[in-house]
Parts: C-alpha cells; sequence; structure tokens
C-alpha cells in the first residue's frame, strides 16, 4: 500500500508535553517527506502560533491551521482556503455568552488575541501550568475583548472564536447551547479549558478533503494522527487514523490504531512502521492488520 500524505497535529500529538519536537520525530518527519509524503500540520494553533521547529523542516509546505479555517502555502505566505465567521453569528456568540462569565480568543489572519486577565493569569481560567508560557508568548492581550470583537479590529474579519470556559460540564452545556442557536458555525475543542469556534464549513478534514483534492492525492494513501477531539474527523476521514494513547477517548475510538503517547515519540513510531511496510511493497491487507492491532 503507497502512503502519499500524512497530515499531523501539533499539540499533544507531534510536539511532546513541553511543546517540543524531538530529534526522533523531526528525523521521521524529514524522512518521510524527502520519500515523497506531503507532510501536512494540521493544528488548531493559529498561522503565526505555529512552532519554527516545525515551519523550518523544508519539505513542509502547507498546513492546516486554526482547527481547518485555514490552509496556507508556506513557501510562498498564500491562502489556499480561507474562512471567516459572519458577524451575526458573532455577535448571537456574544450575546450566548454574556452572562456565563467566560473569556475569549479572536484569530484574525493568523493572528491571537485574547483576554488581559486570560493572558496574565491561564490558570484561572482552567489552562493547564504547562500552557502558560505558550499562551503569553502567542496572545496579544487585549482588555475589553468583547468590544474589539464587536467594533475594533476584529469586526467582520476573525478566522474563528474561542470561548474560554473553565468546568467540564459548563463547557459541554455551553457547546451544545451554541450548536442549537448559532446555525453556521462549527464548533470543536482541543484542550480542556477551550470551545474553538470557526465557520461552519471549517474543520480539519474538511481542510484535509480540500487540499488532497487541491494537490491531486487520493484519500485511501493517506494517513492522519491526533489526539483531541479536534481530530477525531481527520483520523476518520484518512485511509489510516492513528491516535496516541494519550488521545482523548473521542479521538482513540475513531482512530484505526493507537501508537504510543506524544512523550514516547509516538509519531516517530507510527512514521516509521508506515515507512517499513511501504518500503517493503506490503499489501493493503497488512498495513489494514496493522491498523487494527
Amino acid at each position: 500500500m503507497k502512503i502519499t500524505s500524512i497530515a499531523l497535529d501539533l499539540d499533544g500529538t507531534t510536539l511532546n508535553s513541553q511543546g517540543v519536537l524531538s530529534e526522533r520525530t523531526r528525523r521521521a518527519l524529514v524522512r518521510a517527506a524527502q520519500s515523497g509524503i506531503c507532510v501536512i500540520p494540521a493544528s488548531g494553533r493559529s498561522f503565526d502560533s505555529l512552532p519554527g521547529e516545525i515551519l523550518r523542516i523544508p519539505e513542509v509546505r502547507y498546513v492546516i491551521t486554526s482547527n481547518g479555517t485555514a490552509v496556507v502555502d508556506v513557501h510562498t505566505g498564500t491562502y489556499l482556503r480561507k474562512f471567516v465567521l459572519t458577524e451575526e453569528s458573532v455577535e448571537k456568540i456574544l450575546l450566548l455568552m454574556e452572562d456565563e462569565q467566560v473569556a475569549y480568543e479572536a484569530f484574525i489572519d493568523g493572528k491571537a488575541y485574547a483576554q488581559s486577565a486570560y493572558v496574565e493569569d491561564p490558570v484561572r481560567f482552567g489552562a493547564m501550568p504547562a500552557a502558560i508560557d505558550y499562551i503569553r508568548r502567542t496572545r496579544e492581550p487585549v482588555e475589553d475583548m468583547e468590544t474589539f470583537i464587536r467594533t475594533g479590529g476584529a469586526a467582520g474579519k476573525l478566522d474563528c472564536l474561542d470561548v474560554v470556559v473553565k468546568g467540564e460540564e459548563k463547557k459541554r452545556r455551553l457547546w451544545q447551547l451554541l450548536e442549537k442557536e448559532v446555525p453556521d458555525i462549527y464548533v470543536t475543542s482541543s484542550v480542556p479549558q477551550l470551545l474553538e469556534i470557526s465557520y461552519k464549513d471549517a474543520g480539519k478534514d474538511s481542510a484535509l478533503r480540500f487540499l488532497m483534492e487541491y494537490l491531486g492525492l487520493e484519500q485511501a494513501e493517506s494517513a492522519a494522527f491526533g489526539d483531541g477531539d479536534n481530530d477525531r474527523g481527520m483520523l476518520a476521514f484518512a485511509g489510516i487514523g492513528i491516535a496516541v494513547a494519550n488521545g482523548s477517548q473521542g479521538c482513540l475510538q475513531a482512530a484505526d490504531h493507537v501508537t504510543s503517547s506524544n512523550d514516547e515519540d509516538g509519531v516517530a513510531e507510527g512514521v516509521e512502521w508506515l515507512l517499513s511496510l511501504q518500503s517493503a511493497n506490503c499489501p493493503a491487507e497488512q498495513m489494514a492488520d496493522w491498523a487494527e492491532d
């Protein structure tokens, strides 16, 4: 069986718990890319928040960002596809959240803005301590996010909008409320404190389908790695969907195979195995057997 593309979630999957790309994983990705496989980072991060160690791999040309809101050609800086939220949807979201004591992150042209209080103390809003540096480093603090979103630089330009929610029960309730009351949005979550909202046609699976059609690649010849609920659709879409062992329950259920955790180089392990099967010209049946182990 031939593999022509590999899509990779980053945080919690390709990157370890410190947000670092291990040397073994980097080597595996470079080897895959140099063998002719299209290696595609597919992240919930905005474009400006993508780690340089990923973008510096010369063979990585295309990236999926903001949970499929945008598909970018890294070499030219061109957006191959991009969605923005409608102003009507944004206003409905703000009204629904008015009494819920939440904070916001807003993304415009790949740049992230967030509530100042959240940037100053992310843990108070439900973030894990390991995420503090990343949040402070990648978010531009804004004192009054609601005004910024409604009348400031974000009006009519939002790639996506994150609602920062503390507590799983409240998060589930607000998720259901948003999907019920705002029809033209896509809602997902990559980390416990976030509800990540974009235009209805976004999603990593939708973006991957678009990019593969653009590049003339076959769905059956694709693999994808992930760990979060926002990766479920992508893993289900790919010819072989692979979850890391630390993945969410939903992600693990969507996968054909579970590899080692992100702290045990699970992506490297999976990519190395795919390459070994491909170089040995293993038939599709043997590849399928591995995926079901």
